[in-house]
């Protein structure tokens, strides 16, 4: 009775052995599994983020086809309207009388005395009096409907540049327009779309791709001087603190104020993305963007509007790296904020040279670097070419469009130093010749992006963002970037 008593504890004993070893287990399983799963989710969330952020390419409306390449008839005379007759549209007025085959049939501007002070500039330059369109924020409208008009030139701030633009293209005419001309993708889109269905030419006046230096570094990269271009860097740093006030109705300060990335990209960008063949055989693919804090922003509007403003949306500054189909990168800087000097940097980095603007101008070509051998401490061993050997270089690759009979006249006309009139005179040129114009609409779709892709890059912790292939499939349609020439 005892043995059997015995027996049954013992037994107890080890069924609860086995159960508190059968629960060990069990937990322990328990536990392997949530830990799996828990990786498991990790590793799909990892997967979902890690790739660049996606933005949606709408499709290309039915019937429609791509604008590269796109041509109108020639035209004799280029009939222009010029609507913003502030800041930038004044001193396009005075350019246009010295082109040949113009004729200046129309000015507008919200302000009256703007439109009289252009008048008084063709007078004095022996043209007749334009009609004139001035009072309020729509009088463009009637100048976009006259039906002898071929372009339409547009310098108005940068939030009234699409509709006038898309204006502008639906009743038939060719459009120019300042940089920024877009501000974000759905502008960009309805530009497209436009052009594409009407096709007239949409150009943004991107002046610095005609700057002296730009062009002729342009045609040395294009002979192969620096080798393959693998690196590239442009920005625009502008101290504006002498300037917020002369923008009507302090319109700039007002947009940094809402919104973040870059928002005037193209001065450095467009030079350096022709060098690129950008939409011509290569194409941006990715960008990073991050901003410091807005600082002096603030200090601006309290300045200027007597008021605090608690969310200042555009840092002092703001910098955007892009990578390229073929494996390019890019630099972009901006900064209006700071007392940085001015530059837009543009600097050319190939396997066998360098090129760069600012502060000074300086070419670096490998077989003239090191003309004995260098010490690893001396760093001024390395030789430049001088300002005279540059000049030399300037001249055996002067650009194709600019002849030393424009250049001079260029000089003498100003804007900018003379890229601005270069700009106007290649525009008509191309209109009369019923040439493709140097810069299209997706020039400025690929040039303008980075402020509405990099405010998307900033919010989501400096992530990557695909680029959209604004040309929706075109992009290596073209093999390199070339100047159109009339026969």
């Amino acid at each position: 009775m005892n043995d059997n008593c015995y027996q049954s504890g013992r037994l107890l004993v080890i069924l609860n052995e086995v159960k508190n070893l059968f629960n060990h287990n069990i937990m322990r399983i328990k536990s392997f599994l949530a830990a799996s799963l828990l990786v498991f989710a990790v590793a799909c969330t990892s997967n979902k983020t890690a790739g660049p952020i996606k933005v949606k390419v709408p499709a290309r409306p039915a019937g429609q086809e791509n604008a590269i390449a796109l041509t109108v008839p020639a035209m004799d005379t280029v009939r222009v309207g010029f609507v913003g007759l502030g800041m930038r549209g004044s001193g396009a007025v005075p350019r246009f009388t010295y082109i040949p085959g113009v004729k200046i049939v129309a000015l507008c501007d919200v302000v009256p005395e703007n439109v009289e002070r252009s008048q008084k500039t063709l007078e004095n330059r022996g043209f007749p009096r334009a009609a004139e369109y001035s009072g309020d924020t729509e009088a463009y409208k009637q100048l976009c409907e006259r039906d002898d008009i071929d372009l339409v030139y547009i310098c108005t701030d940068w939030v009234h540049h699409i509709p006038v633009a898309l204006y502008a293209l639906e009743h038939g005419k060719n459009v120019a327009c300042e940089v920024p001309s877009a501000t974000n993708l759905q502008e960009i889109w309805d530009v497209i779309n436009m052009v594409e269905k009407t096709r007239k030419h949409f150009i943004m006046l991107e002046n610095c791709c005609y700057d002296f230096f730009e062009l002729s570094c342009l045609s040395m990269a294009q002979a192969g001087l620096f080798g393959e271009i693998l690196h590239v860097e442009g920005s625009y740093l502008h101290n504006l603190d002498p300037f917020w006030d002369e923008y009507w109705n302090n319109w700039r300060l007002d947009f940094n104020e809402k919104h973040k990335g870059d928002l005037y990209a193209t001065h450095g960008l467009g030079p350096v993305a022709q060098v690129l063949n950008i939409h011509r055989g290569d194409r941006f693919k990715t960008l990073v963007a991050m901003e410091t804090k807005a600082v002096n922003g603030p200090r601006n509007v309290e300045k200027r509007h007597g008021r605090k403003s608690e969310d200042f949306q555009n840092g002092d500054e703001t910098s955007t790296m892009i990578s390229t189909e073929l494996g390019k990168t890019i630099l972009i800087e901006h900064d209006v904020m700071t007392p940085r000097p001015y530059s837009r940097m543009y600097q050319l980095v190939g396997t066998d040279g360098y090129a760069g603007k600012y502060p000074i101008q300086q070419i670096v070509l490998r077989g003239d670097q090191f003309k004995e051998t260098p010490s690893i401490e001396d760093f001024n061993t390395e030789k430049r070419l001088s300002r005279e050997e540059i000049a030399e270089y300037q001249e055996k690759y002067r650009n194709p469009i600019l002849t030393p009979e424009l250049e001079a006249l260029a000089k003498e006309v100003g804007g900018h130093g003379g890229m601005d009139f270069i700009m106007d005179y290649r525009l008509v040129y191309c209109l009369r010749n019923g040439l493709p114009l140097d810069m299209d609409v997706y020039d400025m779709a690929e040039w303008c992006c980075l402020a509405e892709l990099g405010e998307i890059s900033i919010k989501n912790g400096n992530m990557p963002v695909e680029v959209p292939d604004f040309t929706r499939g075109a992009w290596n349609q073209l093999k390199g970037f070339s100047y159109a020439f009339a026969k």
